[in-house]
């Protein structure tokens, strides 16, 4: 069998990156949560993450790409440790409660004011006329559901009487978009936190 000589290896043209682009994406990210999607602008994202437009065009392409990209990325985060949550050991009460108190500690901090959550905060509106906007959330929600109910389920004898693994998983879903709304919209720990305890007991009972 002929041996082929090896080649040597191709390097891209051009200069190679003098950023990390997985920081520029998190101011830009930053950018898009503070202000919106359609109120960001090129320019707000260029003067936060300090690269011009033709450089952020190069590393990710346009804005809504820009967006998709810190989307999806938040996405990937938000579902693992979801699933690492969900997967551990203890009594479901606990489970639940340790989870929206995390996520309730995520949603009060910002460096404008409080943030929520960063798909939940910026996706519904062009979610209308977006369609890539549209399947991330809906893809985001449905793995919610997702991995609420696949714990529910294995986790049916702690459920409230009558409460479905099902229909306590959509009520848990419910439960972190209500407390990402009313954390945006300035709500204190402590109303969040009773927010959270109402649903932990109409998902597993009174305690």
């Amino acid at each position: 069998m002929v041996q082929k000589e090896p080649q040597p290896e191709r390097r891209p043209r051009g200069r190679p990156r003098s950023f990390d682009a997985d920081a520029v994406l998190e101011k830009a990210k930053a950018v898009f949560w503070n202000l919106g999607y359609d109120a960001a602008s090129l320019d707000d994202i260029a003067a936060a993450t300090g690269l011009n437009r033709p450089s952020l065009y190069a590393a990710f392409g346009d804005k809504h790409a820009l967006y998709m990209a810190a989307l999806g990325r938040t996405r990937e985060g938000a579902v693992a440790a979801m699933r690492a949550m969900m997967s551990r050991d203890g009594c479901l009460r606990d489970v639940l409660c340790d989870l929206f108190a995390g996520a309730i500690g995520a949603y009060v901090v910002g460096d404008i004011g409080q943030r929520g959550c960063f798909i939940i905060g910026t996706a519904v509106t062009p979610a209308v006329d977006d369609a890539g906007a549209r399947s991330m959330l809906t893809g985001f929600i449905a793995d919610e559901d997702a991995l609420f109910e696949e714990r529910f389920a294995r986790s049916g004898n702690e459920l409230a009487a009558g409460m479905t693994p099902q229909g306590a998983a959509m009520l848990a879903t419910a439960a972190l978009h209500t407390l990402a709304i009313r954390a945006r919209t300035g709500e204190g720990r402590e109303a969040l936190a009773r927010v959270a305890d109402a649903a932990v007991g109409a998902i597993c009972g009174p305690s």
